[in-house]
């Protein structure tokens, strides 16, 4: 039990308080004095209800007592732990020292890398572990000044803040209690330097952007955010286009109004047309907003676009063309201004040409087009990406100075990630969660099997040989056919007839009007 106590500032009222606890016999576990509010907390073991109802109106009575109340916690208690887990959860090693240079305390960063357990650690000398470094001529120099120096922890390279601890006599001079290093890695360093060069940029700093084609997409992406006109993202599911809109909306003018999103492809089309248009009052409740309504002003995230269904595609046509609308049984004509940013994995002109998306909404959409690479078409990001997503896990996990050993590497460099970034991360998150030890291997990720030689063999592979033969030869030829757009040309470039060309074409469906030129 913790007592909060609020006295007058007079000579000798805490002693009279105290004496009220010897008179009862009350042992005194603790005592916090603040002076400068006149409070004094007390933690005592917890009391039976009747002998609180005895002593506490005695406290109350004292002359100068203001009043005297329970408390959760002694304001010692509270900064002790707040420090603990200031410690505890610092990203970067840290060591405290004592005056001859023992260790004191170490967090767990610093105590992973060491592989000991604390109490083997705590007394011992701090240059076991720190070389490059006197310590104790430091500690024994006659003026001890915070420095940075470069020293190696464990014989690895770190940038080590050492910084003094004093605490002042009676007479307030600092009397020397010991000192604290904080370490960083030359990998934090670079990360650190890193974010401190990146401009501000909206929500683009988070797209990671080592690939020259990802560097592209981004600047054409901070381009088109300064436009209000209409845009399409494509790109293989798991690429990021939803992160690419977002990033488009937050660098914006539209920035301080709601960005909404739907996923065209996991609602029914009644569900849908609900969630964007709302619904009119009915049976007495009051009508109920749609996406387009709340995102006035703002940005609305088509994901998914080419699922829509036929009837959809009209309203949203609608929309788009002069900003209005109607609720879901409701006649009340309603006037938005949002700015539409749609994505899709599909080939829309494909779908155009087969009657399956509105070519007029299509040109209504794609006012401003960018194209998102796959993951495996942009190599260089790849690893980045994985050093992220496993920082990212092991600070939410309490797991710290994890590393990738070089196979491991390079599988993950080399993986063709069907998924793209999404797969990339969701494995490196079970990885890590499941993780016994400090090093990442190629064991460790549950992945369907893949090699340099033979490719990617799904584990969920369904059809025949033939029909898998057949889509990876349609692929080839729609690749191709815009820099071959002739049957005659696409013949020559693989080497077969005109006459088995043209049939593989029409068999496919691959002609100017279904395929991009």
């Amino acid at each position: 039990m913790r007592l909060e106590i609020v006295c007058e500032d007079r000579v000798g009222v805490a002693q009279q308080v105290l004496g009220v606890f010897v008179e009862h016999k009350i042992n005194i576990k603790g005592i916090d004095a603040v002076t400068e509010t006149g409070h004094i907390f007390v933690h005592i073991p917890d009391l039976d209800f009747s002998e609180l109802q005895t002593f506490m109106p005695q406290l109350r009575l004292l002359e100068g007592v203001k009043d005297v109340k329970t408390t959760p916690f002694m304001p010692s208690e509270r900064e002790r732990n707040e420090l603990a887990t200031l410690i505890r959860t610092f990203p970067d090693p840290f060591i405290s020292i004592d005056t001859r240079g023992n260790v004191r305390g170490v967090n767990e960063v610093a105590l992973s890398i060491i592989g000991e357990d604390l109490k083997s650690i705590i007394g011992e000398p701090a240059s076991q572990w720190i070389k490059g470094f006197n310590i104790t001529r430091w500690l024994e120099s006659g003026d001890v000044l915070a420095q940075t120096q470069r020293i190696k922890f464990k014989e690895d390279d770190f940038v080590a803040d050492i910084l003094p601890i004093s605490v002042f006599d009676e007479q307030g001079q600092p009397v020397m209690a010991g000192a604290v290093f904080i370490l960083k890695s030359e990998a934090r360093l670079g990360q650190q330097i890193s974010v401190f060069k990146q401009q501000n940029d909206g929500n683009f700093v988070g797209i990671q952007a080592s690939s020259s084609a990802m560097r592209k997409v981004v600047r054409e992406a901070k381009r088109m955010s300064l436009l209000d006109s209409s845009m399409l993202i494509v790109g293989e599911t798991g690429v990021g286009k939803e992160l690419i809109a977002k990033a488009c909306h937050i660098a914006s003018d539209r920035a301080e109004s709601p960005f909404m999103a739907l996923n065209c492809a996991s609602l029914p089309d009644d569900v849908a047309e609900t969630e964007l248009f709302g619904c009119g009052a009915q049976a007495g409740n009051a009508h109920k907003k749609g996406l387009f309504e709340t995102a006035d002003g703002g940005t609305i995230f088509l994901d998914e676009v080419g699922e829509m269904s036929p009837k959809l595609q009209i309203k949203l046509l609608r929309v788009i063309e002069d900003g209005s609308f109607r609720r879901v049984d409701d006649e009340q004509e309603i006037k938005v201004n949002v700015r539409f940013i749609s994505s899709t994995n599909k080939d829309l002109l494909s779908l155009v040409a087969q009657g399956e998306f509105r070519e007029d909404l299509y040109y209504r959409l794609n006012v401003l087009g960018l194209n998102v690479p796959s993951l495996r078409d942009r190599r260089a990001d790849i690893l980045p990406l994985a050093e992220h997503f496993i920082n990212k896990t092991a600070q939410m996990t309490g797991k710290y100075n994890l590393k990738m050993s070089a196979d491991c590497r390079d599988f993950i460099e080399h993986y063709p990630w069907p998924g793209n970034v999404r797969q990339l991360e969701n494995v490196l998150i079970r990885a890590v969660s499941l993780l016994e030890g400090n090093v990442l291997e190629t064991e460790h990720l549950q992945l369907p099997s893949y090699t340099r030689e033979h490719g990617y063999l799904e584990q969920e592979f369904e059809g025949t040989l033939d029909q898998a033969v057949k889509q990876y030869e349609a692929d080839i030829l729609r690749k191709l056919y815009p820099a071959y757009p002739s049957s005659r040309q696409l013949a020559k470039k693989l080497g077969l007839s005109h006459t088995a060309i043209a049939n593989k074409l029409r068999e496919y469906d691959i002609n100017k009007k279904t395929v991009k030129i």
